[in-house]
């Protein structure tokens, strides 16, 4: 039996889940900026008590390691090590960018000549970004992209584009509107899309030096202003 606590703080959502042999029980989160250091250790305390369950009796802590916002990631993962290692129990790392995806096909279906194309707000017009298939798999490795209208041209050619994540919303207007091209502007990271791979990589005993693990930055940290 595995009981896992899933960190999702990639994005502008702080979200807290906890499953039980790859089945969601209960999940906690909230879509705000700057928010993540203040309530994700009451998220935790809240799934638990929620689920009626202990700190001692987890298996393992799922985290949604990258890309995505270097602060957010920072929170996650330190979390995450935290509670690793007090806890003494396996660390899971899993891309951000395969989470979204799998939430994606949680929810609906696809044919087969759909692709999914999970973005995430980089600044200004660049997003990190990859290309998936309608089983899930990658067929164009993560990137930072700056986003303009011949990005997807080849692929567009062939196949129906499905973009979602905030940066999808961002580049909408440059992505245009054709028959091939699908934007969802709604959909919003979760640590509940992080349960399948979580599962899976708990059974095959994938699992992370927490020491020495570092999040998928995936490019330099830009230094900003605090939104007031």
């Amino acid at each position: 039996m595995s009981l896992i606590l899933q960190i999702e703080t990639a994005t502008t959502v702080c979200s807290v889940a906890l499953s039980e042999n790859g089945h969601l029980l209960v999940y906690k989160e909230i879509q705000q900026r700057n928010v993540h250091a203040e309530v994700i250790t009451l998220f935790i305390d809240e799934v638990l008590k929620t689920a009626g369950r202990q700190y001692h009796e987890l298996s393992a802590v799922a985290v949604s390691c990258g890309p995505g916002s270097y602060t957010g990631l920072r929170i996650g993962i330190s979390v995450t090590k935290g509670l690793c290692y007090s806890l003494d129990i396996p660390f899971i790392a899993i891309e951000t960018l395969e989470a979204m995806t799998d939430g994606m096909l949680s929810e609906n279906t696809f044919d087969n000549e759909v692709l999914l194309c999970p973005m995430i707000d980089a600044r200004r017009m660049e997003v990190f970004t990859a290309v998936f298939d309608a089983e899930g798999n990658k067929i164009k490795p993560t990137s930072a992209e700056i986003i303009d209208e011949n990005s997807f041209a080849d692929l567009l050619k062939t196949n129906k584009i499905i973009f979602f994540g905030d940066g999808a919303a961002k580049c909408s207007d440059i992505l245009g509107v054709s028959a091939n091209t699908r934007i969802v502007s709604d959909f919003q990271n979760s640590a509940r899309y992080l349960t399948k791979k979580a599962a899976e990589k708990f059974l095959a005993k994938d699992f992370e030096d927490t020491a020495y693990f570092e999040p998928y930055y995936l490019k330099d940290f830009i230094a900003g202003k605090k939104s007031v």
